[in-house]
């Protein structure tokens, strides 16, 4: 989770004053408790050949047709894309990637679908984020595009419904050398797109015990193909949900790769 403060690229200057700012609002040091976040990580290997026209589609149980990160590249936003006052950046690596996870392990899909997540890992993700340029304290959105094999990208879906269920109450998200308290997960209406689509608004309590921090997650399939936007805010508004604007734009770029299907 806190996806803006843990990318990179664009304006790196702003972005590396947000992610200090969020670590002043959220870091805890290792002291503050342990707990074991491991999960199950299934290894999984498979051809992958595909072209921008396959993006979208339901995978065989063989393997063939997922889409690879050519393929999602081509339908994610550009670096430097305009969506209203917002810009995209392609990040440098994977944000959110193995070592975010959550105690109690069945809470992971909610802070990441990164590979081990689940047992289903992504055949092929990229990252962008979206915010507004040299805007510090500002909307951060973190858009990710995995592609899986056979039915993993449906099973994802439902182990991150279950996680919804299993952790409304709570949960504590463990990085490498910081932890947060969750405190609630919450679903909210998600966007009618895609073949499913899930979203939750998550309250966070800063590490003082004296703020409450809000976040959002909205996830659509479409076939193989998962598309993950999760926005935050640095402070305590609550900007309600993730922006539609950019729900509605990576998804018309995305539908329009396969036909304007959708």
């Amino acid at each position: 989770m806190f996806g803006a403060g843990h990318v990179n690229g664009g304006n790196r200057h702003a972005r590396g004053l947000r992610g200090l700012a969020l670590a002043g609002l959220l870091a805890a040091s290792a002291a503050c408790g342990g707990g074991d976040a491991g999960t199950d990580t299934a290894d999984r290997t498979a051809e992958r050949k595909t072209d921008r026209s396959d993006v979208g589609r339901s995978a065989s149980p063989s393997g063939g047709g997922v889409p690879t990160e050519a393929a999602l590249r081509a339908v994610a936003f550009a670096d430097g894309e305009r969506i209203g006052p917002y810009t995209a950046t392609e990040t440098d690596g994977a944000p959110l990637g193995e070592d975010y996870t959550a105690d109690p392990a069945r809470c992971r899909p909610l802070v990441s679908l990164a590979a081990g997540a689940t047992a289903h890992d992504p055949a092929a993700e990229v990252h962008r984020e979206v915010d507004v340029a040299d805007e510090v304290a500002g909307i951060g959105v973190l858009v990710q595009l995995r592609s899986y094999a056979g039915d993993g990208a449906a099973a994802v879906m439902k182990d991150l419904a279950a996680a919804g269920d299993a952790c409304a109450g709570g949960y504590t998200e463990v990085r490498t050398l910081a932890r947060a308290r969750v405190l609630k997960a919450e679903p909210v209406e998600a966007p009618a797109i895609g073949d499913e689509a899930e979203a939750f608004r998550f309250t966070v309590l800063d590490v003082k015990g004296e703020l409450k921090l809000y976040e959002y997650l909205t996830v659509v399939r479409s076939g193989a193909v998962t598309l993950s936007f999760r926005a935050d805010f640095l402070g305590t508004k609550d900007i309600g949900a993730v922006p539609r604007e950019i729900i509605d734009a990576q998804w018309k770029k995305f539908s329009a790769a396969r036909g304007g299907g959708g």
